[in-house]
């Protein structure tokens, strides 16, 4: 079974980060993936949307996939359902990103499993803005 990294280590994490591409960011206000970002954004974190139907989020160009991101990329932020995150996976492995972050109420235990298993940092099912908020701001 999954488990994801202790408090400290999900804190550690977001403190070595600056570049967030957020998959599946939402132009839409409404949507918790664009008042996450938003938050994010907030704190500091240089926030990249990656959605492929939208030019522009939260004034940020973006991009179709990770792979046209031309920033360097410390932790992709998934706000896609389960069954897309197996090619959010594939795509961060390709690229050889180092940390993932799979959002509340996202599940797919294989997908998270592999990513961790090819050597990258994964949390999965917490929402990235409520651990920051709690634990590291």
């Amino acid at each position: 079974m999954f488990q994801n990294p202790s408090e400290a280590e999900r804190c550690a994490l977001l403190k070595s980060v600056r570049n967030i591409a957020v998959v599946g960011l939402s132009p839409n206000p409404a949507r918790p993936s664009h008042a996450v970002a938003r938050a994010m954004q907030g704190f500091g974190f240089n926030i990249i949307p990656v959605h492929p139907a939208v030019d522009e989020v939260l004034g940020a160009k973006a991009y179709r996939r990770l792979s046209d991101v031309p920033l360097r990329i410390d932790l992709v932020n998934v706000f896609r359902r389960a069954e897309f995150v197996d090619g959010v996976v594939d795509e961060c492995l390709a690229l050889k990103l180092k940390a993932l972050w799979i959002q509340e109420g996202i599940v797919n235990e294989p997908a998270a499993r592999r990513a961790r298993e090819a050597g990258m940092s994964v949390v999965m099912n917490r929402c990235i803005y409520r651990d920051f908020k709690l634990f590291c701001a």
